[in-house]
Formats: C-alpha cells, structure tokens, sequence
C-alpha cells in the first residue's frame, strides 16, 4: 500500500513515528497521524485545515491534554471517567509509585536490538485505529479514482474513521467532521 503514497504522505507516516516517540508513546495513535499532516504547512491537506480555522499549536496542545499520561497512561477523558464511578486514579497511582518507585506504570522503553537489523516499514507500529485510518485513505483515493494516496486522502481517512484522538480534537475546536470532508473534496476538485 505505501508505494501508492506520495513523498508527503510518507513523510507525514514518518513524522507521525516521531510524533509518537517523542511523546514517549506507543503505538502511533490517530493523533499522531493528524499532527504529522499538520506539520507540512504547503501540503492540501494542511491547507484546508488552517482555511477551516485550525491552528497546529491550538490542536498540538488539545491532543497532549488528552494523551497526557497520568502515570498510569489513561489519558484526562479516562481518568474523569473513573472518577464518575468513584475510583481516585491519582491515589492509585500514588500508592503504586509509593510501593514500586516513580513511573512504575510507564512502559518500559525496549532496548535496541542488536545484530542484523531488518528494515522496518514504513508504518511502523500503528495502533488499530491508525491502520484503519491507513486502510481507510486507500479506500477514499480508490474513491476519488486517484492513482496515489496524498495527505488529504488520510484527512480523508480520519475523518471517515471519526472515533479516534483526532476526530475529537477536531470537533472540540468546533469543526464539523462532514464539513470538513467537503471542504477537502472542493480543494481537490479545484486542484485539479
């Protein structure tokens, strides 16, 4: 599937690698994907999310409010949730780290490898919703009867998936997810 992606597409998938990684977290997650769309300010995709009102800034800080690992990797959304029944996450994981020393519920980060070194794909490690994020942006330049998958078809992709970290973020800043998907396809429609 990733030699129909374009440079910028690939690149997008790689940044959204690091995006992850220097979040320390595994896997790459849908908001990962959309950060990484986002950080190429010339690509369509971009375009269309900065003329819709989105700022990187304003979307960067949405998602690391609500993959912000509390200790015990629950993003802010989880740990309101477990409140709502009455469990106290943060005396939890007090009394864990008191016991086992601090970041005892952080991943343990693998030790590189050592010996041969099979190239790794491009995808990386993807969480289930980024694959089908992935799956998804093939199906829509399929649909477009596009002969490459370019940073808008994954816009496309997430916002056809609609449940994930990104599509919350982005209705949070108040876009309509529909609208949005229109607005991409005009921006093709002109580009072309």
């Amino acid at each position: 599937m990733f030699e129909r992606f374009t440079d910028r597409a690939r690149e997008a998938v790689k940044r959204a690698r690091d995006e992850a990684r220097a979040a320390g977290q595994r896997p790459v997650g849908t908001e990962h994907l959309l950060l990484a769309v986002l950080a190429d300010p010339d690509n369509l995709a971009s375009r269309v999310l900065r003329d819709a009102g989105v700022r990187a800034a304003g979307l960067r800080a949405a998602v690391a409010r609500h993959t912000a690992e509390g200790g015990a990797g629950l993003a802010e959304a989880d740990a309101a949730a477990l409140r709502e029944i009455g469990i106290d996450l943060a005396a939890i994981v007090a009394r864990i780290e008191e016991s086992f020393g601090p970041d005892a519920l952080r991943a343990a980060v693998p030790a590189p490898r050592r010996g041969l070194r099979r190239r790794q794909r491009p995808g990386g490690p993807f969480s289930p919703r980024s694959k089908k994020v992935l799956e998804l942006s093939l199906r829509e330049a399929l649909r477009l009867r596009h002969r490459h998958i370019g940073t808008e078809h994954i816009l496309l992709g997430l916002l056809r998936e609609g449940g994930g970290p990104a599509a919350l973020v982005l209705t949070e800043a108040g876009l309509d997810l529909d609208d949005l998907r229109r607005r991409v396809e005009a921006a093709l429609r002109a580009a072309a």
